[in-house]
């Protein structure tokens, strides 16, 4: 046998779902097809997989799962007992998928993202690269409001010393060393946007159009967006405890020079005291003094949740015995090769 033979990575699709029913037939059929193209050109092995993630779906998402999966051999899933939220379903693809793959792609269930591009992913893989993300050409798709507060996000982010792809959501490429030392970052507040980046490993970026979603409502309502946003910034950086810290200083040194201007008036007679200013005064540093604590106190519940360290997940049922396939099939074309 040639001793250059190359062996086809293992690829797993990572799709997190939660009450994807009206989307999943399409998805699969979808993703069932992009599977058989890159098998057919040899850019992927035959046991490669397609892993969902039934993120506590009330719905028939399972059941439309387990029935492909008895149909389709590409089909397997994952059950969390509960919702875990977004990005804990993620992880907990991401860290099941790692046994079993070379690579993995993650991509949300909606089908927005661009399946096209995958083969666009496998290729930057094969020049070297350990992590590709898929970053959007435009947000002409998004309204007004969305697109604005999406790029004011980002902005905000990198002015705050994070390291963000801009424009970027979870759709990427992850080789399985990368997704190996992700795992290794223990933090309970996930925000996987500024994990990845922080592995350090080659990446590079692939643009894409972003398409209208195929069916059901989008799982990510304003009230969760700016929850997750919130998130992001106050696990990835001290930077707005530091600005309450230098407006207390600038409210400081203001009522020094407010006691001086009223003591200098004072004592020349002119003293012209008044309740408005006095409430004003008082109301001003009161509000500033409740934002100051609040974000004090968001600040210790990430604590107080990193300490309990609860488990971020727990997985109900699973499809899919973990067996590293990859290391059977290179044991195989290694005992031909002799």
């Amino acid at each position: 046998m040639n001793s250059n033979y190359i062996i086809s990575p293992n690829l797993t699709l990572v799709i997190p779902c939660y009450n994807e029913e009206a989307v999943l037939p399409e998805t699969i059929r979808q993703l069932t097809l992009i599977l058989n193209n890159l098998i057919q050109i040899n850019k992927i092995s035959q046991n490669s997989k397609i892993l969902f993630i039934d993120d506590g779906s009330r719905d028939s998402t399972w059941e439309l799962i387990e029935s492909n999966n008895k149909v389709n051999k590409y089909v397997h899933g994952l059950k969390l007992a509960k919702n875990a939220g977004h990005q804990n379903a993620l992880l907990a693809g991401l860290i099941s998928a790692k046994d079993y793959s070379d690579i993995i792609i993650s991509i949300d269930a909606d089908l927005q993202d661009d399946l096209n591009v995958i083969h666009e992913f496998i290729n930057k893989y094969e020049e070297g690269y350990d992590v590709v993300y898929g970053v959007r050409k435009s947000r002409s798709t998004d309204t007004f409001f969305k697109r604005s507060t999406a790029q004011g996000f980002y902005r905000l982010m990198n002015s705050m010393g994070v390291n963000l792809v801009f424009n970027h959501a979870d759709y990427r490429l992850m080789s399985k060393r990368a997704v190996q030392h992700l795992s290794e970052f223990k933090e309970v507040n996930l925000f996987l946007r500024g994990l990845v980046p922080l592995i350090g490993f080659r990446s590079t970026e692939v643009y894409y159009d972003r398409n209208e979603r195929f069916a059901g409502e989008s799982k990510y309502p304003l009230k969760k967006m700016l929850a997750f946003a919130f998130d992001g910034i106050t696990s990835f950086s001290v930077t707005p405890i530091r600005l309450i810290t230098g407006l207390g200083f600038i409210i400081s040194l203001f009522s020094i020079l407010v006691a001086i201007y009223i003591l200098i008036s004072k004592f020349s007679g002119s003293t012209t005291s008044g309740w408005s200013s006095l409430m004003i005064s008082i109301w001003f540093i009161g509000g500033v003094q409740l934002v100051a604590l609040g974000l004090i106190g968001e600040y210790i519940g990430k604590i107080y949740k990193e300490v309990k360290a609860r488990p971020k997940y727990i997985i109900e049922k699973l499809t899919l015995e973990v067996k590293d396939s990859n290391q059977n099939e290179s044991k195989e074309l290694a005992s031909l090769a002799r």
